[in-house]
């Protein structure tokens, strides 16, 4: 019985993904869950795919369960979906997204949108421009930032999906769209780019929070270069994230180091921080369990309550998934003891 019950709920989801909730002639929206006062969730962008894969996930028990019912089982309350332009495989293209959210929002979870302006992966290394957008000049590029960002978020609104938060590039460490929008040699440009992402993000949805991502949290001479230059610019934007990926050994000081730079954050700028994704390999389980536990403690604690919360990046992938094994998942698809830090 147990077995059937879980298969059930897994069709369930899998249903629900694949059409948004209608009546009577319209979209019924699910109510808007209340936000807590601290966003504790993981990226699960990659969920879809490994579910076509075959891969399944089980709670500390071992039963099988629809993995975004598994993360607000272990306390989380916010999924984190990326967004690329022209993917292929079409995983996290707009339909993806879509699909999604819906599965969250049934569960009561709090969604961001990740928008990565690319058809793959966007980082410190990589800003590369999607295809479609190639040869474009930067009024061509704000306009093609306006209109796919315009696109997605109006999809997810048509199926009944309000994001809390929305971030216009993804570790933008030297900008995005490159060479145009490299901020060591375009300052202006970029913030002209975030710019654009913003003002689509208010047209479609005015209460969501804008983000602007950097990596290494812990490294303040970064983040004071990016935001006194996007200041100095004109950038619009309402929340400054942060990704840690600290190793077993120096996880402590590099949450003191973030501390000290989230709190510089909001007293120099003004403005709310968020660590938007954390990592540490996960056969570092208890290790990793502290500097959770350590992180949120010390997000929490940012003056003037702008601290919004800690997001794992992709826990979920387990058993060498892409050759990532940054993951809290042990190698049986079940999480490690690191994830009931979020409890």
């Amino acid at each position: 019985m147990i077995r059937k019950n879980i298969t059930v709920l897994i069709l369930f989801f899998a249903l629900a993904a694949c059409r948004p909730e209608r009546g009577g002639g319209g979209i019924i929206p699910t109510p808007v869950p209340t936000p807590s006062s601290f966003a504790k969730g993981a990226d699960i962008s990659w969920l879809t795919q490994m579910e076509a894969s075959g891969r399944k996930f089980y709670n500390a028990a071992g039963a099988e369960m629809e993995c975004i019912a598994l993360m607000k089982s272990l306390g989380m309350n916010t999924v984190r979906l990326r967004v690329w332009v022209n993917p292929s495989p079409a995983y996290n293209n707009a339909a993806d997204v879509v699909a999604k959210a819906i599965r969250a929002k049934i569960l009561g979870m709090r969604i961001m949108i990740d928008f990565h302006y690319s058809d793959s992966w966007a980082d410190p290394g990589k800003q590369t421009k999607p295809a479609a957008w190639a040869g474009q000049d930067v009024n061509g590029l704000k306009n093609s930032i306006a209109a796919h960002t315009t696109d997605v978020l109006t999809q997810l609104k048509n199926s009944g999906i309000t994001p809390e938060w929305v971030q216009v590039g993804n570790e933008t460490n030297n900008g995005m769209l490159w060479p145009e929008g490299k901020a060591s040699t375009n300052m202006a440009a970029f913030a002209q780019m975030i710019n654009a992402g913003y003002d689509a993000v208010k047209a479609v949805f005015p209460s969501a929070k804008v983000i602007v991502h950097v990596s290494n949290g812990y490294d303040n001479s970064l983040f004071r270069w990016m935001f006194d230059g996007l200041q100095l610019n004109g950038a619009k934007y309402d929340v400054i994230g942060m990704s840690l990926y600290p190793t077993a050994a120096n996880w402590s000081s590099i949450n003191t180091q973030c501390l000290i730079n989230m709190n510089d954050m909001a007293s120099r700028y003004g403005k709310e921080v968020m660590v938007v994704e954390v990592g540490m390999p996960w056969d570092n389980a208890a290790d990793c369990k502290s500097f959770l536990a350590d992180i949120i403690s010390k997000t929490v604690s940012v003056s003037g309550n702008r601290g919004l919360g800690v997001l794992y990046w992709e826990p979920q992938a387990y058993n060498n998934w892409q050759g990532y094994t940054l993951g809290a998942f042990d190698n049986s698809g079940k999480p490690t003891a690191a994830l009931f830090a979020f409890q």
